[in-house]
């Protein structure tokens, strides 16, 4: 079960994509479908058969934003939070062969098309959470135990 936070920043960009479909896009591809039903016979026009898809998949978004905006609750950085990892925080870690990654822990609804940003609820995420920097990190992963150092944390303001 996914948690339901997120972060302020995160929430604007899901509120920003609720506005462009129902205020620009759907509006849009209504005037596409309405066009292609003017042309008669529905059952063999490619147009009307693709918009209306269209238009029922930008439903089905709108109704699960509307539904998530909902549910979620905006966690902001709180100054207690300094040195530490908790939600939010960009952290950079290190393994003993010199790897390194960066990425910040952030909610479900933010992970995607972005790999620089991991879920809250992966066993990475778990593993870092009140650690502070140089502390030494145990995860599980499919192939063992992967240790890691914390280099650095921080938080966008």
């Amino acid at each position: 079960m996914a948690t339901n936070i997120i972060t302020r920043k995160g929430h604007e960009a899901l509120k920003s994509e609720l506005d462009h479909l129902w205020r620009v896009y759907r509006p849009e591809i209504t005037q596409k479908v309405a066009w292609a039903a003017s042309l008669g016979d529905r059952s063999e026009n490619a147009d009307y058969q693709y918009n209306k898809k269209l238009l029922r998949e930008i439903d089905r978004r709108v109704r699960y934003l509307r539904k998530r905006l909902e549910d979620v609750k905006v966690v902001d950085y709180a100054p207690e939070q300094e040195g530490k990892v908790f939600f939010g925080a960009w952290v950079e870690i290190e393994n003993e062969e010199g790897e390194t990654k960066k990425f910040r822990i952030v909610g479900y609804d933010e992970i995607y098309g972005r790999n620089d940003y991991i879920s809250i609820d992966s066993p990475m995420a778990r593993a870092l959470l009140k650690k502070e920097q140089d502390d030494e990190v145990r995860v599980q992963t499919p192939s063992g135990e992967a240790t890691w150092y914390v280099n650095s944390i921080t938080y966008e303001g």
